[in-house]
């Protein structure tokens, strides 16, 4: 396990991937910050809502901009517990959300580190500044459990 106690944002997000998990979807949960408060949270539910688009990220991001009334999260941090997909990281770009904090990477489906590395685009009209790993070690054990139990 980690070394430092884990932030209490990341920890947030991990019980929403705990919730997605509960409810048979893929265990990625996400929660938006700004200025220190929890503004919106998310867990995955593509199944559940039957909607390919419903992704932790971007239930996050929908839910924040409705709470605080702008599509533009401007100084909202994204805590979110996998490397975003490229669907999920060009939201992050069109809600110009300032940080991005996730736990583990993801080798096939990210789109950060990964795959389109969709920020290091030269098209890409903002680039949020970008925190790896953290949480990473129980992000990425909840879901190697997940896929365990269904093979």
């Amino acid at each position: 396990m980690n070394r430092w106690p884990l932030p209490e944002y990341m920890q947030m997000a991990l019980a929403q991937a705990r919730e997605a998990e509960a409810a048979g979807e893929v265990p990625i949960g996400a929660v938006v910050v700004k200025d220190g408060q929890v503004i919106a949270t998310g867990r995955n539910g593509p199944r559940e809502r039957c909607d390919p688009t419903s992704h932790a990220e971007m239930e996050a991001i929908r839910s924040a901009a409705r709470a605080l009334g702008n599509e533009r999260l401007e100084d909202c941090d994204l805590w979110v517990t996998l490397e975003p997909c490229a669907m999920c990281a060009g939201a992050i770009v069109h809600a110009r959300i300032a940080r991005l904090y996730y736990g583990a990477p993801d080798p096939k489906g990210g789109a950060v580190e990964h795959g389109v590395r969709v920020f290091e685009q030269e098209q890409c009209l903002h680039r949020p500044e970008v925190y790896t790993g953290i949480g990473e070690v129980e992000a990425a054990e909840l879901l190697r459990k997940f896929f365990r139990t269904r093979r």
